[in-house]
């Protein structure tokens, strides 16, 4: 046990089941699988694993636990955890895939991808999991459900459209349909006010979301929705990582003299860009400076449209972080005053130029660029 460096739990989680491997890394750099079991991915089949994994540890060398986020069948056990003061960190499957096709295997099942977390767990520092707030988390529920009948009822009135363009419409069908739409709208309707509920419950948090609705075209939904998938943006401390969790960053497709096609990954949360689809739209139809100009500029350089209002998404998700970070109220000329404010920064720094006056004394210019007295 003198000999060990660290230790890591490897769990593969699926819906009814914990795949889990716990495996070691000594002082020689070796990692070696101690032992591997299944367990039931149920409260009991937790706690069970819990003793199994205490029996199997030593005590004093740091233990850590690396899960995959299986839709939403990890936070049972990734809760209990942490609440139970373990090291847990979550990585999104798509990484994990990486990684073991980085280690040459071809063959996937539970056992495979556990001991392939477990490896992972021991050769990477990851950051530790952080969890939802109880009110964040219920926004989360709420928000993904609305979406979910939403999307649900512009099934069914895709349904109704096509069966009154049909040849012989069927009018119990038809009654069917729009009774389901009606429950749906209601249902949405509910869930609309739960929503603006639970954020006006927290007078800080209703104050902020106001702050952010002063961007024409950004609704409470779409707020809701971000600070729901995001935990408030609590774990992001810099735009690129955002821009990375939401799928927005860019992927280059370049090797020697070859340059392929650059594109937009789509790799992070789908909910978020999902959301911010339609206020994109809206910011550039209500001519938001920023936006507006941001969309004309790449249609001029020969971007689609749909590229264009991918990069409006991109900035508009950008500037609502910024304003939650910084807790402010949106100014739409910000960006053109401080545009104004470099050129007559860059004007003045010219005019001390020509005449004569050197780089060291132009502290002592005044604004309007009369010498200051002594």
């Amino acid at each position: 046990m003198k000999n060990l460096l660290c230790q890591n739990l490897g769990v593969d989680v699926s819906k009814d089941s914990l795949d889990v491997v716990f495996s070691t890394l000594d002082m020689e750099r070796q990692v070696r699988v101690k032992a591997s079991r299944k367990f039931a991915n149920t409260p009991a089949g937790i706690r069970q694993l819990q003793r199994w994994m205490e029996s199997k540890r030593a005590a004093e060398v740091e233990l850590r636990i690396l899960m995959e986020a299986t839709g939403v069948y990890y936070e049972q056990l990734a809760w209990f955890l942490h609440q139970q003061g373990y090291q847990v960190s979550v990585i999104l499957p798509t990484k994990a895939k990486r990684y073991l096709q980085a280690l040459g295997h071809r063959s996937k099942n539970d056992s495979i991808d556990a001991k392939g977390l477990a490896r992972m767990g021991l050769e990477q520092l990851l950051p530790l999991w952080q969890p939802l707030s109880q009110n964040i988390y219920q926004l989360r529920l709420l928000t993904r459900q609305l979406e979910d009948f939403s999307n649900q009822r512009t099934v069914f009135l895709n349904q109704l459209h096509a069966l009154h363009h049909s040849a012989f419409a069927v009018k119990q069908v038809e009654k069917s349909l729009k009774k389901m739409v009606r429950t749906l709208e209601k249902s949405i309707q509910e869930l609309e006010e739960a929503i603006r509920e639970l954020i006006c419950q927290d007078p800080l948090l209703a104050e902020r979301v106001e702050k952010l609705l002063a961007i024409k075209g950004v609704g409470l939904k779409t707020v809701a929705v971000l600070l729901a998938e995001t935990n408030g943006f609590a774990t992001f401390e810099k735009q690129g990582q955002l821009v990375s969790y939401s799928g927005y960053d860019v992927v280059e497709n370049q090797s020697g003299k070859r340059s392929g096609k650059t594109r937009m990954s789509k790799k992070g949360n789908a909910h978020i860009r999902r959301a911010m689809h339609l206020p994109a739209f809206t910011v550039v139809r209500y001519k938001e400076p920023v936006f507006a100009a941001l969309h004309e500029r790449l249609l001029a350089r020969g971007k689609t449209k749909m590229q264009a209002y991918v990069a409006v998404q991109r900035k508009l998700l950008i500037l609502i972080w910024t304003l939650w970070r910084k807790n402010e109220v949106y100014d739409p000329l910000h960006d053109q005053r401080h545009q104004k404010q470099k050129r007559d920064i860059q004007l003045l720094e010219a005019g001390a130029s020509l005449s004569g006056v050197s780089e060291a004394d132009e502290n002592k210019v005044a604004p309007l660029g009369r010498a200051t007295q002594d």
